[in-house]
């Protein structure tokens, strides 16, 4: 039995789009799914995804921005408080990030992760701090690199441990510049109907080997997941209730 790798990105909570787009594909436990980023916030069901995913060893989970923040904010409410933290956590720093987070889709994750219980909010916590911020991989006779968001501070010759979170989960790519003539660099991040080159917004775009793959589910658009053996697309359409 033949075994795939696919890629999907910006689930954000859309898990039964998400389990939709796994029998469309008709996964199976012999593939590898990656998602790269965001699979956290906004969505109706972020925590709940983000536990299906943990709990399948055949899927790699890479950090995205909401992750990072969701890394961030629980970072400073899991202290415990003392007289020596609680200056911290009141700080102007500290309840920033926690609005930042808020602000990009975070209350709704919040809200259910204090639904989990300690012991299991600091189970997810350690998940997403041991989160890579990329992967490289072969698949056939392909090449592939697989981030979030872009290669901020690009140089031709700098290597992927030179690259920081801001870099890699934050600045998105440059779909007009051709990075790399030996691989492909597969992004979410960025919205495909938000790339004015793009012809078929809504759908995986390709161009000068990068490939954007977040085709706006949390807008109310769609799933995009990508087969890398044969690069064959696959969609599912959101459905939102009124």
């Amino acid at each position: 039995m033949k075994k795939y790798t696919y890629v999907i990105s910006d689930i954000h909570g859309e898990l039964d789009a998400f389990k939709e787009m796994l029998k469309k594909i008709k996964f199976k436990d012999s593939d590898m799914m990656y998602i790269i980023g965001d699979v956290i916030d906004r969505g109706p069901d972020s925590v709940k995804t983000l536990k299906y995913i943990m709990e399948n060893e055949n899927m790699v989970l890479i950090a995205g921005n909401h992750e990072h923040l969701a890394v961030m904010c629980l970072n400073k409410l899991l202290k415990e408080i003392t007289e020596d933290t609680i200056d911290e956590i009141e700080s102007g720093e500290t309840m920033g990030v926690i609005e930042e987070w808020q602000l990009n889709g975070g209350a709704i994750t919040l809200s259910q992760l204090l639904l989990q219980g300690k012991t299991k909010i600091i189970e997810i916590y350690n998940y997403l701090t041991h989160l890579k911020l990329y992967k490289e991989l072969e698949v056939g006779d392909k090449k592939f690199l697989l981030v979030h968001a872009g290669l901020g501070n690009f140089k031709k010759n700098k290597k992927m441990k030179e690259y920081s979170i801001l870099d890699l989960c934050w600045d998105g790519l440059n779909y007009n510049k051709k990075y790399f003539d030996d691989k492909y660099i597969i992004t979410g991040h960025t919205p495909t109907q938000n790339i004015k080159e793009n012809e078929n917004p809504g759908y995986i775009y390709i161009n000068n080997n990068n490939i954007a793959i977040d085709c706006g589910a949390t807008y109310g658009e769609r799933l995009g997941c990508l087969r890398l053996d044969d690069m064959k697309e696959y969609y599912v359409d959101i459905i939102k209730e009124n």
